[in-house]
């Protein structure tokens, strides 16, 4: 068990260390992007690589459906960490600098990215309902991200460039390459003193991918040999701990934003990597599994029933944060508070799911979400 543990702690380093190659990169090729794009699109899909990369090494590391039941509880698991989880830290970090009070959110952005989360979510868990992910399911949720894409690309030309001040990191003093690595400072690897260009942050991009990739695939590991020691099916793994270690580099993006000022680009950057995650890092890799072996996911019925649960309480979640986010003019502490308090709940629904007796306030979520998922699963019918 505590190889397992060591893995997914150097994993969760990797990946830390890895994000801020992509803050710095997506910062630079996203300066002269209207506010909200910028983190819907260049941030969002940036630090999601997390978890499109963690669902398809789960799929094709462990070639079965039960391993693609981690990548649904990664991309669950992460989803409501961003969406609850990164917008109260931003909030509740910026009071204690004595800056939250400030916080305003661009209502036309939220109502932009949590309508596309929304249907996107909605699509998938018509399909997951179903029992069986086939290639067709995979194609629509990759065409929804495009269309998402589209659209998202007809509001940047009909916008004016941004008009905040970029400014320009200082170029860090040159370091050895060796050492460089061994601290997997990629900045230093890439840049080696020399200022950042458009060729030099793409390439910064792709080298933190690469170094990001062994991150997620050592976090697959531990995982699945934490579950296989632990008894504990892998999803139930992955839906806390992965889910949090994969949501690593937005936490890190968003806050930094918030910092800047850039609020609307903390938020949409949560939302739109959940866009991301469950419209392409679900979408493809179904697709490419069914096209390569040729068959469909199928979870087994104990697995679909708590996989099930876990996507209705992300929809019901959805709902109430970005309502919670939309209500009133300022994104105020109490709010913070309350999505602190969903994603709590989601903790104690999971805790009795794994064992017995924990937390006496989950069972009734548990039940209440299996009741929600019997009626969906009529209406589907």
């Amino acid at each position: 068990m505590l190889i397992s543990i060591i893995c997914i702690s150097i994993s969760c380093i990797i990946i830390w260390r890895s994000s801020h190659g992509f803050e710095i990169a997506s910062d630079f090729l996203g300066r002269k992007m209207p506010l909200g794009i910028k983190g819907a699109t260049i941030n969002a899909i940036a630090s999601s690589m997390p978890e499109f990369l963690t669902t398809l090494f789960f799929l094709f590391y462990l070639r079965d459906a039960d391993g693609f039941s981690g990548g649904l509880g990664v991309t669950s698991g992460s989803a409501l960490f961003n969406l609850l989880i990164i917008p109260a830290l931003v909030v509740l970090m910026l009071f204690k600098c004595e800056r939250g009070r400030c916080v305003e959110l661009n209502k036309k952005v939220l109502l932009r990215e949590g309508s596309v989360l929304l249907i996107s979510q909605l699509i998938f868990v018509s399909f997951l309902f179903s029992g069986k992910l086939l290639a067709k399911h995979g194609l629509v949720m990759v065409l929804v991200y495009l269309i998402y894409l589209v659209i998202l690309f007809l509001i940047t030309r009909k916008r004016k460039k941004s008009k905040r001040e970029y400014v320009r990191p200082v170029a860090a003093p040159k370091r050895k390459i060796l050492g460089a690595l061994l601290t997997l400072d990629m900045i230093a690897v890439v840049l080696s003193g020399r200022k950042i260009t458009t060729v030099r942050a793409w390439v910064l991009l792709g080298f933190s991918t690469l170094v990001m990739s062994f991150g997620t695939w050592l976090l697959v590991y531990g995982t699945d040999l934490f579950g296989e020691l632990t008894n504990i099916p892998l999803i139930f793994v992955a839906v806390v701990f992965s889910a949090a270690a994969t949501s690593v580099p937005d936490t890190i993006i968003s806050i930094k934003d918030a910092r800047k000022g850039n609020y609307d680009d903390a938020v949409s950057n949560a939302l739109g990597s959940n866009i991301f995650d469950i419209a392409f890092a679900l979408g493809f890799p179904i697709l490419l599994y069914n096209l390569i072996h040729g068959e469909s996911v199928a979870l087994d019925q104990n697995l679909l029933a708590f996989t099930k649960e876990v996507w209705v309480f992300l929809l019901l979640a959805t709902f109430l944060a970005l309502a919670i986010m939309l209500t009133g003019k300022k994104f105020t502490r109490p709010k913070a508070l309350m999505l602190l308090g969903i994603y709590l709940l989601f903790l104690f629904f999971v805790g009795t799911q794994v064992r017995e007796g924990f937390g006496g306030i989950g069972e009734p979520i548990g039940e209440f979400l299996k009741s929600v998922a019997d009626w969906i699963g009529t209406l589907l019918n």
